[in-house]
């Protein structure tokens, strides 16, 4: 029975609704101890972002979160989206499909995508042990689909951990290949309607008091309010229909060799489908694309919460003004460290198990470095200052 129970955390956590909760510790529960983390992310996605791969590191990213999900059988797991990376809460019981997942997620990402994975497994027991924390909360963006916010700095510990090469995970031998059901990215780029979609990082600043950091990010979401939408990217009606090659290709790849042909032209065919019925305003027995492009922009993850705020978000320049002036007073005041990039469009990359259901997922970046370029920006002044 407390097997159960702690299998069924997330799904029994209470939900927010409204994404300034983000900063109320009242959220936030704690991991059981048995929990793992699953953390992965691609060796120097900077490099791959400057030679203009960003769909790619996009897609190796949500890999992670597809495999592991396809692996252990159900989705209502915590997890967060990170760019070029990601972070999966486990519950024992998923220990062992989750390690086989991983093994083969990075072999997928070099021999298909040409990018280096590396990926880990932490227990939660060792990140209490550390002095940190990984607590978690509901974020419900719509009727049929809740994200996971992570605080309490133990994913962000778990990830420094993993790239000093600890709780790695092996690659998998030569012919695995993770199960990538329903990973797709098949929308057009995103372009920007008020002025930029800036990739937003603010971390907290170590050894710090909470307060001071929840009421920044309080602010900086109250800000970004003001935009339309909030300042999300896709608009109410949903994204454009499209079908871009380089989306078409890195989706077929997710396939073993002897079946891309077929997955082409399956791909190819649903594309058309749509794209036809959306122009004709038809529906095809349950489908309704006018309402699954409506639930694509439902369900679309641009704002989150990990160890810190992360956003992509439309804006125009006064509004952006407004929250960088803000991010460097608390930046002068020691309350957090923070990176922006800015681009002018936005990415998407899409978990789809069925486009008859409506739970579809959908990750958010900048098109043209998101997160991982912000994050960038971020690093440069920690590695500058002086050792302790």
């Amino acid at each position: 029975m407390a097997q159960v129970q702690s299998d069924l955390f997330f799904s029994t956590l209470p939900v927010f609704t409204a994404f300034e909760g983000v900063a109320d510790a009242q959220n936030y529960r704690p991991l059981p101890i048995d929990w793992w983390i699953a953390s992965a992310d691609i060796v120097d996605s900077t490099g791959a972002i400057e030679a203009g791969r960003y769909k790619a590191v996009n897609m190796a990213g949500a890999s992670v979160i597809s495999s592991v999900l396809n692996a252990v059988g159900h989705f209502d797991l915590p997890f967060v989206f990170g760019g070029d990376g990601a972070l999966v809460a486990l519950p024992p019981s998923a220990l062992v499909a989750a390690t086989s997942a991983l093994a083969s997620v990075q072999l997928y990402t070099r021999e298909e995508l040409d990018l280096d994975l590396r990926a880990a497994l932490i227990p939660v027991s060792d990140i209490r042990l550390a002095g940190f924390d990984v607590r978690v909360a509901r974020f419900q963006v719509s009727t049929d689909v809740s994200y996971a916010m992570f605080a309490g700095g133990g994913g962000a510990w778990a990830e420094t951990e993993m790239k000093a090469g600890r709780y790695l995970v092996a690659p998998a031998p030569a012919g695995a290949r993770p199960d990538l059901t329903g990973l797709s990215c098949r929308w057009n780029p995103i372009a920007s309607r008020h002025g930029a979609i800036v990739s937003i990082i603010a971390v907290p600043c170590p050894g710090k008091e909470a307060g001071p950091f929840a009421r920044l990010v309080a602010d900086i979401v109250a800000l970004a309010a003001g935009e339309e939408r909030e300042g999300h990217p896709v608009p109410a009606e949903g994204p454009t229909i499209g079908l871009s090659r380089e989306g078409l290709e890195t989706e077929v790849r997710t396939v073993e060799t002897q079946s891309r042909l077929r997955k082409r032209g399956r791909v190819l065919l649903e594309a058309a489908l749509t794209y036809g019925l959306a122009r004709l305003g038809l529906t095809l027995g349950r489908f309704d694309p006018k309402i699954y492009r409506q639930d694509v922009a439902s369900n679309s993850d641009f704002r989150k919460f990990d160890d810190g705020l992360k956003m992509t978000i439309d804006i125009d320049s006064g509004r952006l003004a407004s929250i960088e002036t803000r991010l460097e007073r608390a930046a002068a005041d020691g309350v957090c460290r923070f990176g922006l990039h800015r681009q002018d469009e936005a990415l998407m990359t899409c978990i789809v198990p069925t486009a008859l259901s409506r739970d579809h997922m959908h990750f958010i970046d900048g098109a043209n470095g998101g997160y991982a370029m912000a994050a960038s920006h971020l690093k440069a002044p920690m590695q500058a200052a002086p050792a302790a």
